[in-house]
Parts: structure tokens; C-alpha cells; sequence
């Protein structure tokens, strides 16, 4: 499969409003450094597995999955699991109703063929006749998406970050509300109340939804539910299973194969190659 590198500080400059490059991976895994761009962007997932920071928020992007990234907003993402899929780059005024938030949605297979036509066009193309209508529809396709909730909210106060980035470090740790509460000098009523403020969860919400964000990258490198569950702190893969089939609906290998049931073919983006990462 031939993978061009292509700038991006080239594609921001293009008078185009909508512009879609394949996206290909040179490694399996990769990662970049914290950056913004002017332009929104759709990050879509169709093989792989994509995690997105910002300043208050992770998210995670399953196969058939996109993030769609606000214009200016700073983020770091890196993917796992041989991914492959688009990026597209987006005026945030191409028309009204494009999400003004950061936020993760499901993809149709006809958003997913949409990216792949529209990638197809020579990226200089003329915003009139064919292009102006196949990128009117792909906003008109975003917009109706529906968003996904497989995010982690992240606490602005000091002493509660402090908790979370522990929780995240050491996933497995097990630590009681009033150990916690005595770490932070705060009583567990207050540590409580002002984390469910912040995060919208409880701490132990809170802590279930992270489990399930850390298993997601694991599980697209084919690690086993044994070994997951043993990373996560649980006692057995049966409780491990018994908490992902609870948060997410479905236990934690039938979750992948379902999300890769609309891959039918390689990409074919011959006119503007892939973006390249890695």
C-alpha cells in the first residue's frame, strides 16, 4: 500500500474547507506530542485503536469510531493495533451545527464512504461542482453522527488531578474513599461531592469507566481478558468481564469484533496518498 507523507501545515493552508487524506501507519503503534491545529479536525478509526488527551479529557476511539477536535484545541493522541482509517480537516464555520466540543461518535458506512471518496480528490480540488456537494453531505453526515461516551472527564481541582492521574498510573491500586480522603486532607463527604462537580461521576463511576478506557488499547494488541483483568487490579476475568459487559453492554472481545464488522475492504485513496504517522 503506498503511504506519502503530507504536511499538515500545507493542508491548513488550502483554501478548501473540507479536505480528507487516508491516514496509514508505518509502526503499530505510534504517539505525537501535544499541538493544535486552526482548522477542525475527524480523526476516523477503521482498523485500530486510537486514544486522544486534552487538558481535561481522554477519549478513546474504537474501530469505527471518530473524534471530532475543535479548531485550537490542544491534544496529543497515539493508536495501537496496526490502525489505519482518515483525517480530515475542517473550516469550524463550514456550516452551522458542527460540534463546538471536543467529542467522540459512532461512523456509518456511508460517513466511512464518504471519507474514502472524498480522499480520493485531488486535494487542491475546486470548491464547486462534484466536491462541494459529496463535502456538503460528509457535514451534513457529522453533524447527524451519533456521539459515543467513551471518554474519561478529568478534574481541574489540584488536589482531586492528583487522585485521578494516581488512579490512572496505578489502575490495579485498591483504595478505600476515607484513605483517600485522608491523603488529601479533605473530608469524604467533600471529596465526594466536589469530584462528582468536577468529573460528573462518582469516584467509583469514575474509576469503573477509567478500567474500561485502559482495557480498550490492551485488548486491540490482543492481549488476553486473563491478562487484562490481572493488570486492572481484579480478582478473576469473570469480574472483569462482568463490570465491561455493564459499562459498555457487551463483554470485552465480542465489543472489538462488533466495532470491525463494517470493515469489508482495504482503503483505496489513490489520488492524495496517506498521512503519514510513526
Amino acid at each position: 500500500m503506498f503511504i506519502a507523507k503530507v504536511d499538515p501545515g500545507y493542508v491548513e493552508d488550502l483554501v478548501q474547507p473540507v479536505v480528507v487524506i487516508g491516514l496509514g501507519m508505518v509502526t503499530e503503534q505510534w504517539e505525537l506530542p501535544f499541538h493544535s491545529h486552526q482548522k477542525a479536525e475527524l480523526l476516523f478509526a477503521d482498523t485500530g485503536l486510537i486514544e486522544l488527551e486534552t487538558e481535561n479529557n481522554l477519549w478513546i476511539i474504537p474501530p469505527q469510531g471518530a473524534v471530532w477536535i475543535p479548531g485550537g484545541l490542544i491534544h496529543r493522541a497515539k493508536c495501537s493495533g496496526n490502525p489505519r482509517g482518515f483525517v480530515a480537516f475542517i473550516a469550524q464555520d463550514s456550516q452551522p451545527g458542527l460540534p463546538a466540543t471536543c467529542c467522540t461518535m459512532s461512523v456509518s458506512p456511508f460517513l466511512r464512504a464518504l471519507l474514502e471518496r472524498i480522499a480520493a480528490l485531488p486535494q487542491d480540488f475546486q470548491p464547486e461542482g462534484v466536491a462541494s456537494r459529496l463535502t456538503d453531505v460528509l457535514l451534513d453526515e457529522i453533524i447527524a453522527a451519533p456521539q459515543e461516551w467513551l471518554n474519561l472527564p478529568m478534574p481541574e481541582d489540584k488536589r482531586l488531578r492528583l487522585l485521578a492521574d494516581r488512579m490512572l498510573s496505578s489502575p490495579e491500586e485498591k483504595v478505600t474513599l476515607e484513605q483517600w480522603a485522608s491523603r488529601l486532607n479533605m473530608s469524604e463527604r467533600n471529596l465526594s461531592r466536589l469530584f462528582a462537580k468536577e468529573t460528573g461521576y462518582s469516584i467509583n463511576r469514575w474509576r469503573r469507566q477509567m478500567h474500561v478506557i485502559k482495557a480498550l488499547p490492551l485488548l486491540a494488541q490482543g492481549h488476553s481478558v486473563q491478562t487484562i483483568s490481572e493488570q486492572l487490579g481484579y480478582e478473576n476475568a469473570g469480574a472483569f468481564v462482568t463490570m465491561f459487559r455493564k459499562a459498555t453492554g457487551t463483554p470485552p472481545r465480542r465489543f472489538m469484533t462488533e466495532r470491525m464488522k463494517n470493515v469489508h475492504s482495504p482503503l483505496n485513496v489513490p489520488a492524495g496518498g496517506f498521512y503519514e504517522y510513526g
